[in-house]
């Protein structure tokens, strides 16, 4: 069974939770799976005022004891088709040291209650294909591949760079 952990929204206006976002995001971040770069001076010193400007972010902290350990970012977005909102997981990052604990889990619950409050149709993230441990748990807590028509296949993530 996995360990407890405390597990909350993040505040954004307190100085702590400002810092563990930040801490945690850059952990991510300089991680392989987050793309193995540190944040950008730009980005520590910005990221939880211009989240906190947002009233469609919210994110979610989980501490061992004092410690911030994981963190996950989520952007309310809408759904056109239900016409209702959606909440995008934009960030799902747990310090090395405390991964395969549940943590994810646990946070990923949270941010679900949070959305259903928000009267969110549905989740969405977006997982590299190579990061088996994250599928698995993704799928193990109802997360599937986005479809309409299975003969048209599944959804693929795409990007383009803006400036």
């Amino acid at each position: 069974m996995a360990a407890a952990f405390s597990v909350r929204l993040a505040d954004y206006a307190d100085g702590s939770d400002a810092a563990a976002i930040v801490m945690l995001l850059d952990a991510y971040a300089s991680d392989p799976a987050g793309g193995a770069e540190a944040l950008s001076a730009y980005a520590c010193e910005n990221l939880v005022r211009e989240l906190a400007a947002r009233p469609q972010a919210f994110s979610v902290l989980a501490f061992d004891g004092d410690a911030p350990v994981g963190l996950v970012n989520c952007i309310e977005g809408f759904s056109t088709f239900k016409c209702r909102p959606l909440v995008n997981v934009h960030d799902v990052a747990v310090l090395a040291s405390h991964r395969g604990r549940g943590v994810a889990e646990q946070m990923l619950r949270v941010a679900e209650q949070e959305a259903v409050r928000r009267g969110a149709v549905k989740m969405t993230l977006e997982v590299l294909s190579g990061n088996r441990p994250a599928l698995r748990l993704y799928e193990r807590i109802g997360y599937a591949g986005y479809q309409l028509d299975p003969a048209m296949g599944t959804a693929q993530f795409m990007q383009k760079w803006l400036g």
